[in-house]
Parts: structure tokens; sequence; C-alpha cells
């Protein structure tokens, strides 16, 4: 699907969210800044929750694979661009 992130579509957006879901019950740091996340922070807090990608899907990570996802305040997962 042109202009669609593979994350956000169909069966591999089902599977996205079921591996955010488990990371949110798994993990309770911060995987950029090493840093607590507040898992009742609401977004758009700077320090709430969000799933990071870390290798970008833009540059090849796979975008809904648990091992390339991990837990991240919105504002570190922002500047990391």
């Amino acid at each position: 699907m042109p202009g669609k992130r593979e994350d956000r579509v169909g069966s591999n957006r089902t599977q996205f969210e079921k591996n955010a879901r488990y990371i949110y019950r798994t993990q309770t740091v911060c995987g950029i800044c090493g840093l607590p996340v507040d898992m009742e922070l609401k977004s758009p807090d700077p320090m709430s929750k969000t799933i990071d990608h870390i290798i970008p899907v833009s540059k090849g990570g796979h975008p809904f694979e648990l091992s390339n996802l991990q837990l991240a305040h919105r504002c570190c997962n922002r500047q990391k661009g």
C-alpha cells in the first residue's frame, strides 16, 4: 500500500499492537535514555509511554518484530527522529 508504513496497516498493525501490549506489560525503562517510564502518563505528555523501533522502519527495520521494538518516552523517541 503506497504511502502507508507496514506497521500501520492490516495484519501487520494487529501484530504490532500485540507486541506493543507485551512491551507495555514487561518493560519499565526507556530503551533510549534508561530512565523509568511512568505508565500512567497519557499522550501528549512528553514523558508518556510509546513504542520505539530500534532500527527505524525507514532504514530497513522490521515494522513489528518484537526484537526491533522497545519501550520509550515520547520525547526520547521524537528526539531520536
